[in-house]
């Protein structure tokens, strides 16, 4: 193969089926076709079915965590059947392997919530649900969140890519539900659901984030993601994704992270732990200007954290 990628030599980008996946893909394809000038079949998308798109009756947690969005993709690229993979960041674990790196982030999208109601329910926010509905999430952040404003609130289970979870919501299997605003735009749905702000509902780490990863040790194709790569967004899905790893949480571990941007240039993290049933939370923030910062908020949360929170994490 060249280093430059063509038509006949393309640059092949690995990533889930699922139609939310596939438009992520092509936003990569998009973002390297204008860096580098390529012709568009120069890059070739290479779909796989995962595992955590195949089970859909049971909560992450209980078949193997996070690491069902990333098997396939991550076998196929240390087999050299892809060149990198597309992830959503938010879907992948907070520790990697060593045998990848993550080269590029695009930039990030929309970080917020949006509250979805089905016809007849006439809510914008979660204190305006009805009483008892029904808010259908595979989320422990968002089951407890919701929980912590409205505890007479349901949030049974509710998994499958946009399409089903909408159609589920249409059945009137629920009465609501919580989706990713960045995902919602990514499929061109525009007018779907009321976005929730993050004084409400602070966001899962990196959500709204893509992650382009290739073998570590592999200059060209690290060479080729870097163009691409917007230095904001890494900034803040480090701080995040640092704070995620000092609490060590897993699937299960209701926890939420957010770091913005401030006028002046500083970062500002976000985060939050809850109980399972979101009946009690520590939050806070905190400045991130060096290594070391988004732990040290880890850790004055879970100092402050009753056994309920606490005993969620393994840090």
């Amino acid at each position: 193969m060249t280093d430059r990628p063509t038509p006949d030599h393309p640059l092949r980008l690995g990533t889930r089926a699922s139609p939310l996946a596939m438009a992520q893909a092509t936003q990569a394809v998009a973002a390297l076709v204008t860096a580098h000038g390529l012709d568009p079949a120069a890059l070739e998308i290479v779909p796989v079915t995962a595992t955590g798109d195949r089970i859909q009756d049971r909560a992450l947690a209980e078949v193997g965590g996070k690491a069902l969005w990333t098997r396939e993709l991550d076998a196929m690229l240390d087999a050299g059947v892809i060149d990198a993979a597309v992830h959503s960041l938010k879907d992948v674990e907070t520790i990697r392997d060593a045998r990848f790196a993550l080269a590029a982030m695009l930039p990030r999208a929309d970080a917020r919530d949006r509250l979805v109601v089905r016809e007849g329910v006439a809510a914008r926010t979660i204190a305006e649900l009805p009483p008892g509905a029904r808010l259908g999430t595979s989320s422990p952040r968002r089951a407890a969140q919701v929980r912590a404003l409205r505890p007479d609130l349901e949030t049974p289970l509710l998994r499958g890519n946009v399409a089903t979870r909408l159609a589920k919501l249409a059945a009137g299997d629920y009465e609501a539900t919580l989706l990713a605003a960045a995902g919602l735009e990514r499929l061109g749905m525009h007018d779907v659901g009321i976005v929730q702000p993050v004084e409400a509902l602070l966001p899962a780490a990196s959500q709204g984030a893509i992650g382009l990863e290739c073998r570590a040790g592999d200059a060209r194709v690290a060479a080729l993601l870097a163009p691409v790569d917007d230095a904001p967004t890494r900034r803040a899905v480090a701080a995040e994704r640092a704070f995620l790893a000092a609490l060590g949480g897993d699937c299960s571990s209701p926890v939420a992270a957010h770091a913005r941007l401030l006028a002046d240039g500083t970062l500002r993290l976000d985060g939050a732990i809850y109980s399972e049933d979101g009946g009690d939370h520590v939050a806070g923030d905190a400045p991130i200007a060096r290594d070391g910062d988004a732990a040290a908020l880890a850790q004055r949360l879970l100092a402050a954290a009753p056994d309920t929170v606490r005993r969620l994490f393994a840090a």
